[in-house]
């Protein structure tokens, strides 16, 4: 898979609901009602990274669910990433 470039990094990231771009990965912060429905989310947001072979970096604190995505491959960011956050995003 090859990293994308910062010009095609700058017009995917636009199309994505709320992701920020920091360093080589790309980032969102979630929050649900209580540590049930942010697990519930974490469940099938590994569902769906499973089906797309493409494994997000994810951190929880009770109620509050971090993503980060980045391919370690190529050692930047990809198409899988954004496809990957756009799946995410029709998740909430």
């Amino acid at each position: 898979m090859e990293k994308l470039s910062k010009l095609e990094i700058e017009k995917s990231i636009k199309a994505l609901d709320h992701w920020s771009l920091n360093d080589k990965k790309i980032e969102k912060k979630f929050e649900f009602n209580d540590f049930s429905e942010a697990l519930s989310f974490i469940v099938r947001v590994g569902l769906l990274a499973e089906k797309q072979n493409h494994h997000p970096e994810l951190f929880t604190v009770y109620n509050k669910v971090s993503i980060a995505l980045s391919t370690h491959d190529a050692d930047g960011l990809t198409d899988k990433d954004f496809k990957l956050a756009t799946s995410i995003d029709k998740l909430k």
